[in-house]
């Protein structure tokens, strides 16, 4: 594996895999260009250096092969503004005649965009041919695309065994996300705090275990906070529960306590009558939610514990909101402990927020650029926290 910075694409077609899946409206429009944005940097380096751009990947779930709302085609005319009026091409295949046309005909300083890789089976079940036939395309590999990397397809993780170790790489995004994760997982300064949230405790139960041996403090918000709370005796009224894991949330909060783990549950919710922007509410201790209310956010005195606790840690992770942030009712304890990050990280703290949730949540508050790095893979994050090896990073690395 070569380092992206150091090399050097003067007359090269670099074949990029990035993650362009950002979200489109019913008018066909890109409702958030996140995830683009975070591909600039590593597409005019290429250019910079005198090479072309091929870029490569998919667009939401198309089901029968190619479908118009999944083209990648209605991504050209923002890219272009991105990159600034630099020529951008688009092949209406990603593999094919019309691809190595394409690709063949593209001269240096451009950029060239095939068609949604997911209209081929082939794409998601890593198959080695379809591999081979996109890696025909280029001279370079270059994989940018964090937020597929737990995914062992075709053009993340079986593409890179047709390029010597010298010509497959990470672009900048790739790098950076792994060395904010890597520094967080295993380079972590005490005290380091998890601040996990979201409705289930079921999508969280491998990243709690595998913190546990790392983390000095695991706070728990959002939905699966009544799973442990109703495991502790409390009453939750309306509350989400997952019952079926009652007996794993009193393990998890046994094991915190054999390992010196503070696992901190909150004390107290914003309590609703019904799930609704316009629902009535009340502040309730988390000892008794009255019969008929549901908790959709955190209280006053758990955003004041949360907040302290913040304020006193080095390195922190952030993954999921305290309550449902989407609406201005219930978003006070997620904004309060985004606050948070951002004043521990002013005060020197290390700080990565990571899944879609989280992101949004700073996004929507004007925050993301007060932490020190915001990751753009959701489920790829979590899997690198849960201490998973990541089938897109090891097949640039072997």
């Amino acid at each position: 594996m070569s380092k992206f910075s150091d090399h050097n694409f003067k007359g090269e077609k670099a074949l990029v895999r990035v993650d362009f899946n950002v979200p489109l409206n019913d008018q066909l429009q890109i409702t958030d260009d996140t995830r683009m944005q975070a591909a600039v940097p590593t597409i005019r380096k290429i250019l910079k250096d005198g090479g072309a751009v091929i870029l490569m990947s998919h667009l939401g779930r198309p089901k029968d092969g190619p479908t118009d709302k999944y083209s990648l085609k209605h991504l050209v005319y923002h890219l272009v503004n991105l990159l600034g009026g630099v020529t951008v091409k688009f092949a209406t295949d990603c593999v094919g005649e019309v691809a190595e046309k394409a690709a063949a005909s593209l001269q240096m300083g451009e950029v060239l965009l095939l068609e949604n890789l997911r209209f081929h089976k082939q794409e998601e079940k890593g198959d080695r041919d379809f591999a081979q036939q996109l890696a025909k395309l280029g001279d370079v590999y270059v994989n940018d695309a964090f937020g597929t990397a737990h995914r062992a397809h075709a053009s993340t993780a079986v593409i890179a065994e047709f390029f010597p170790a010298e010509k497959r790489m990470f672009g900048l995004l790739m790098e950076a996300e792994t060395s904010s994760a890597e520094k967080v997982l295993h380079n972590a300064e005490k005290p380091f705090t998890a601040i996990l949230g979201g409705a289930k405790v079921s999508d969280k139960i491998l990243i709690i275990e595998n913190l546990m041996n790392k983390a000095n403090n695991i706070i728990i918000g959002g939905g699966m906070a009544y799973t442990f709370l109703k495991a502790q005796g409390k009453e939750i009224g309306n509350s989400l529960v997952e019952n079926d894991k009652l007996d794993l949330a009193l393990e998890l909060l046994a094991k915190a306590k054999s390992l010196g783990v503070q696992l901190l549950i909150p004390e107290d919710s914003v309590a609703a009558d019904k799930f609704a922007p316009d629902a009535n509410t009340q502040t309730v201790s988390n000892d008794n939610i009255p019969s008929g209310w549901m908790g959709l956010d955190i209280g006053p005195k758990s955003v004041a514990k949360f907040s302290e606790v913040i304020a006193a840690s080095k390195t922190i992770l952030w993954n999921g909101p305290m309550g449902v942030f989407e609406m201005p009712a219930f978003q006070s304890g997620t904004k309060a402990v985004a606050e948070a990050i951002v004043k521990a990280t002013a005060n020197g703290a290390f700080s990565l927020v990571g899944g879609g949730d989280s992101v949004a949540a700073v996004n929507q508050f004007g925050l993301a650029d007060k932490v020190s790095y915001v990751s753009t893979g959701g489920g790829a994050m979590l899997e690198y926290f849960e201490g998973k090896e990541l089938p897109g990073i090891a097949a640039v690395k072997q």
